[in-house]
This record gives structure tokens, C-alpha cells and sequence, in this order.
């Protein structure tokens, strides 16, 4: 029997508090393999319009050592929500991060933009020529986008540019995610942003323009997903359609598994986008959102099928299998991540309800049907959408702690929930 219980877990805050700290998105943890080191982005700033110039600290918390936080390099290539992709490559030798970083050089299909990788311990550097988006388990290669092209159809998650407003192609043959050499550099094309409109064509993709986001790499480092939007109107996220597809990585068999395309009356010329709340786009009946790998063969997503949204598994095949989970008591959008250790445990967390401005963080049992309400976080419903400070909950290594960023205190910080309790 499906139910909500209250299990409060202990919360601490990461560090002393005098800078700003956050990690950003879900889809990977920030706890080496030891469990010693925490990674985040250090900020003099709460809450700041975000400019090419702003400088974001790039380290780790030591947790054996009174939560000291060691900087290692800055970057002015973040955002609030994604940060700079900061991660840490588990299939490298040694302690090596990842995270993207501003350049002055104009080479490459993404001039201005890279990536590097660091040595935690010995600061040593190696640049690469693209900007990541996401690293495989096993650190061979990367799949990177262009975040100018994300700053125009999503703010939210690409990289702030001075001017505008920016003319970009709707689908072009030239762009769309690349693969690229994490040992060498070495960077292709591997599906373009025309073979994803061509790709099972709806009437909507004519005339918009065409993006993609959440590009996720399996356990096994052998296949992606990756969610494909088109929109005709970029500053309402109303407007965003959506697909859910898969391909290997080198961009071969795709896979289409869901696709959201929807009438929109939002179109009409008197529709007034500033109408639209912050979060409407996240509690809209027709999002994909948040996909995630659960294994190698199975894909938990927030998403409608068959004429109802739910927390859905897809099977990774052409007519694969779709069940929602856990629908009675799982019934809003949020950041889903199953354990590392026992996929019985789903994490994942709500945004701010409208009337109180808290989010909820929680955990369910799927063997069991219960939903865990671990706590209450307050969100300052000042900050906008693109500043605004999601939950975000990410699993340690062992599956017994979780990581949280929040601004329910008045700052930007990270927190540390034990739910040990919880898990058994």
C-alpha cells in the first residue's frame, strides 16, 4: 500500500559559511570514490546576474579535515544551475576532475569555450579544446554541445554572452552533440541538430529552433540518451516540445522513446509570456524531464505516456516496456536518482510549493510503496528562474548519505543528510 511518511534525517551545512558553495545538477555525485572529498564551486555572490566576467572558485571540501576547502582553479564558464560541469573522472589514475572554462582563443567549433582537467593533489593542468557536458563512467570520452546555442533557446543552463539578441541557424547540419577524446582531444560530429528534425519529423519542428539537454552516458559507457526540444518561442518554456531518445555513441541506432508534442495556444500573438510562473514549466503535464540511466538497459524519467505523467522506467528499446513508479504518492516533477547500491531506494525531491516556497526531499521505497519525506528546505521565492537554487540531491558512493545544494538559511550553501537510518 502506497504512502508518505515523515523521517526526518540530520542535516549539516558543508564548510564554515563565509563564501558561497554549491555543486549543481543531480545526474552525478560529488563525493570521490573515498567518500574524503567533496567537489563544489566556491562564489563570493548568493544571488548575482551572471556575466562572462564572474569568476566561480573550482575546489573540493575535505571532509577529514574540518570540511577545509581546497581551490584548485577558478572558471567564468557556470551557471547557477549546472555550475561548470564540475566532476570527478572516476576512470582516470589518481584524484582528476573536469569542468569547463572561458578562453581567448577563437579555434574550434566553440570558440571561446573548453574544457580542463586537474590533478586534486598536485594542480597539475590539461587543457581540452571542447566544453563537456557529459564524462563516461570510464573516462574515456566526453559528449559536449555549445552552451552559446543553450544560452539562447534555454538561459538556464548555458553560458551567459554579452549582446544579443543572437541570430542562430533553427537545425543546422554543422552542430549538435559531439564526441570527443578525453586522452587525445580528438572531437567529431556524431548527430547534427537536421538529423534529429529529420529524425521521425513532427509538423511543430518546422519552423523552430532546435536544441538538446540532458545527454546522459549508461553504467557501461555504451549508450546515451538525451532529450531533444524544439521551440518557435525561446523566452517561454511553456512552449518547450519534447523527445526522449537514445543512440550509441558514436550516434548510430537512434532510438525515439517518448515525444511530448502537444498543441500550444501559448503561440497565439497576444499570449503574454511574463505571465507564466517560475516553476509552471516544470509542473506542466506534458514535460520530459530529468531522465536518467537506472541501468544499463533501463531509464527513469519524468514524463507522460499513454495520456499520464509519472515518474516512468523506459526500457531502452524500439517498443520497450514503459511502468510509472510509485504514481499514488509520486506526483510532481523533481531530480530522480536510484542508489548506487540498492535500486530499491529512489532520491529525489519537489519544487517550492507556491504557496509556502518549500521543496520536499525525499526518498521511496519501491519494494515497499513508501514514500520517506526527509525534510523541508525553503526556497526564497525572490531569486529568478535562472538564479533560482534546486535541491539537486546527489547520492554518496556507499548510498548512505545525500548531498544537497539550498538557500533555505539566506545563503547558497551545501548540505550533508544522513539517511543511513533510513536505507538500513
Amino acid at each position: 500500500m502506497h504512502q508518505i511518511v515523515k523521517t526526518p534525517c540530520p542535516v549539516r551545512r558543508v564548510g564554515d559559511g563565509r563564501q558561497h558553495h554549491f555543486f549543481g545538477y543531480y545526474n552525478k555525485t560529488n563525493w570521490d570514490r573515498s567518500g574524503r572529498y567533496l567537489l563544489a564551486q566556491q562564489v563570493p555572490w548568493h544571488d548575482v546576474r551572471l556575466t562572462p566576467e564572474r569568476v566561480a572558485g573550482i575546489g573540493f571540501f575535505d571532509l577529514a579535515d574540518g570540511d577545509r576547502f581546497v581551490r584548485v582553479a577558478e572558471t567564468r564558464a557556470w551557471n547557477w544551475q549546472m555550475g561548470s560541469q564540475l566532476q570527478w573522472l572516476d576512470g582516470a589514475d589518481g584524484l582528476k576532475l573536469v569542468f569547463n572554462e572561458r578562453r581567448d582563443a577563437a579555434g574550434g567549433p566553440y570558440p571561446g569555450f573548453g574544457s580542463v582537467i586537474v590533478d586534486a593533489h598536485s594542480g597539475q593542468r590539461r587543457e581540452l579544446p571542447l566544453p563537456v557536458y557529459v564524462v563516461a563512467p570510464d573516462s574515456r570520452y566526453a559528449l559536449c554541445v555549445d552552451y552559446r546555442r543553450l544560452y539562447v533557446t534555454h538561459e538556464t543552463i548555458g553560458y551567459s554572452e554579452q549582446g544579443g539578441p543572437f541570430e542562430l541557424a533553427l537545425a543546422p547540419a554543422d552542430d549538435g552533440i559531439r564526441w570527443m577524446d578525453l586522452a587525445s582531444g580528438h572531437a567529431r560530429l556524431v548527430v547534427s541538430y537536421r538529423q534529429l528534425r529529420e529524425f521521425h519529423p513532427r509538423a511543430s519542428m518546422e519552423r523552430a529552433i532546435h536544441w538538446v539537454s540532458h545527454i546522459e552516458i549508461n553504467p557501461a559507457s555504451s549508450r546515451v540518451l538525451f532529450l531533444h526540444r524544439w521551440t518557435e518561442r525561446v523566452e517561454d518554456e511553456t512552449c518547450f516540445l519534447h523527445r526522449l531518445v537514445t543512440m550509441n555513441p558514436d550516434g548510430s541506432d537512434l532510438r525515439l522513446l517518448e515525444c511530448s508534442d502537444h498543441p500550444l495556444p501559448q503561440l497565439a500573438a497576444d499570449f503574454d509570456p511574463s505571465a507564466v510562473g517560475t516553476f509552471d514549466y516544470e509542473k506542466s503535464e506534458y514535460q520530459i524531464s530529468h531522465p536518467l540511466w537506472r541501468t544499463d538497459r533501463e531509464i527513469v524519467v519524468w514524463a507522460p505516456h499513454a495520456g499520464a505523467i509519472h515518474y516512468q522506467l523506459y526500457e531502452d528499446a524500439d517498443g520497450g516496456t514503459v511502468r510509472p513508479i510509485g504514481a499514488p504518492v509520486l506526483t510532481e516533477n523533481g531530480h530522480m536518482t536510484f542508489s548506487p547500491v540498492d535500486k530499491r531506494w529512489l532520491l529525489s525531491d519537489t519544487y517550492p510549493d507556491p504557496a509556502t516556497h518549500e521543496r520536499i526531499l525525499f526518498l521511496y521505497d519501491v519494494d515497499a510503496g513508501v514514500r520517506h519525506d526527509l525534510g523541508s528546505f525553503y526556497a526564497d521565492p525572490r531569486l529568478s528562474k535562472e538564479n533560482r537554487c534546486d535541491l539537486h540531491p546527489r547520492w554518496s558512493r556507499d548510498g548512505r548519505r545525500v548531498c544537497i545544494d539550498s538557500v533555505h538559511q539566506g545563503d547558497r550553501q551545501m548540505y550533508i543528510v544522513d539517511v543511513g537510518r533510513v536505507v538500513g
